[in-house]
């Protein structure tokens, strides 16, 4: 299974939980991830998935969505009223349905069985670089705070707080997302520009992802005030004004 191809030099080791039920496919998956400098870690259910996050720290999961008991999209949304770690969803299913409620309950990308070990790769690395791109840069001293519409948004710690002091959880694609749109207060940013910037284009990207996506990080910011509005025929605005300093 292995391709021989370069391994990539931005994982830096990083720790992958494989949680699937079919124990071929777990063992191929990671054996392969292993063999391209991965750490792996497997689990066959929910209750095992739960105990691997607890006794280490992972980098990201690839989740099988049919999955005995509390299935991938379960177990996805429960995962995401406590942890912003990068999920990547795998099922034997095709249907848009089904990659559209992936990410409606909080998954970072899609891959439909089968699918090439190196597409998986893929996946698994451009995550990765999203995630470590807005990474602490303690060396620099770079600790910034952005503010709009009373939140806060502390960049080196990837943190969202609500105008009541709440912390609120985010997602790699939902914070890639708003990072877009805080870069560009007041702007109208076209669906294909917060494609690219939240890399949800893919080989099998569909019309309504990027919607999907907005309509999540509304409902968790959106609360008694319109902040990203939509411009009909032309893309998204984002309305409040964004100021940024020192944390």
């Amino acid at each position: 299974m292995p391709d021989g191809s370069p391994v990539p030099s931005d994982r830096s080791m990083a720790k992958i939980l494989v949680v699937d039920d079919d124990s071929e496919i777990l063992g191929l998956v990671a054996r392969f991830l292993r063999s391209n400098a991965f750490e792996v870690l497997t689990a066959r259910n929910g209750a095992e998935m739960a105990a691997s996050l607890q006794q280490a720290r992972i980098d990201l999961i690839v989740l099988d969505l049919m999955l005995p008991g509390a299935n991938g999209l379960d177990l996805c949304r429960n995962l995401r009223r406590t942890s912003a770690v990068p999920v990547i969803m795998l099922t034997a299913k095709g249907d848009e349905i089904d990659r559209i409620i992936g990410l409606e309950v909080g998954a970072d990308d899609y891959l439909a069985k089968p699918f090439n070990p190196r597409e998986l790769l893929a996946r698994i690395s451009a995550v990765l670089r999203r995630t470590q791109a807005h990474a602490p840069d303690t060396a620099a001293g770079t600790q910034r705070l952005v503010r709009f519409a009373g939140w806060r948004l502390d960049t080196t710690k990837r943190e969202l707080t609500d105008p009541r002091g709440v912390i609120v959880d985010l997602s790699t694609g939902e914070y890639d997302l708003l990072i877009a749109f805080l870069d560009a207060p007041h702007r109208i940013l076209s669906r294909d520009f917060l494609m690219d910037a939240t890399r949800a284009r893919t080989q099998e990207a569909f019309d309504r992802s990027i919607d999907v996506q907005i309509s999540r990080l509304r409902r968790k910011i959106e609360v008694g005030q319109e902040m990203i509005k939509t411009v009909r025929g032309a893309g998204y605005m984002f309305t409040p004004d964004v100021t940024r300093g020192p944390a």
